[in-house]
């Protein structure tokens, strides 16, 4: 009896695991972004901080549903300044002509079939301007906002 529930809830586990919802994301040539930093080390973490903020949309997708999105470039909100004495460079938010733009290729699919797919340029001109849900110690809270706004008018939109 211990054996088939085991097994019951293997199953079980296996089948939910094939029924979720999945985000792939992939960077073409992310050394050549617009606004990206130019350090391997720091672009990287940028880049991994990107691809964790994409792993949550899954839990907004209906399960079955796979999004492939292929980021082309990214310009990040602000602009960066040089330290004079050695440090870190800082970016300043100015709210002029410093929004952030993204450019990604996307494909939404499910059960084989694709259900959407496009090319979108991405920005958000007001981005200082509207209430954000991030926190302000959040380096990509204006880049998340503007994803989340594309995603919810492109990808799940309410009927």
């Amino acid at each position: 009896m211990r054996l088939i529930s085991r097994s019951l809830l293997a199953a079980a586990l296996l089948a939910c695991g094939a029924a979720s919802a999945q985000v792939s994301v992939s960077y073409v040539k992310p050394e050549d972004f617009a606004d990206v930093p130019r350090s391997a080390v720091d672009r990287e973490r940028i880049l991994k901080d990107f691809s964790a903020y994409f792993e949550t949309l899954s839990a907004k997708l209906p399960a079955g549903q796979a999004l492939k999105i292929e980021v082309l470039d990214i310009d990040l909100a602000g602009r960066m300044w040089p330290r004079r004495n050695g440090g870190e460079d800082i970016r300043v938010l100015s709210d002029g002509a410093d929004w952030p733009r993204m450019h990604l290729r996307y494909t939404l699919e499910q059960n084989g079939q694709t259900l959407r797919s496009g090319d979108a340029q991405l920005s958000n001109m007001n981005y200082m301007q509207r209430l954000n849900r991030y926190w302000e110690t959040d380096t990509l809270r204006y880049e998340k906002q503007m994803l989340d706004e594309w995603f919810n008018k492109t990808i799940v939109p309410k009927v």
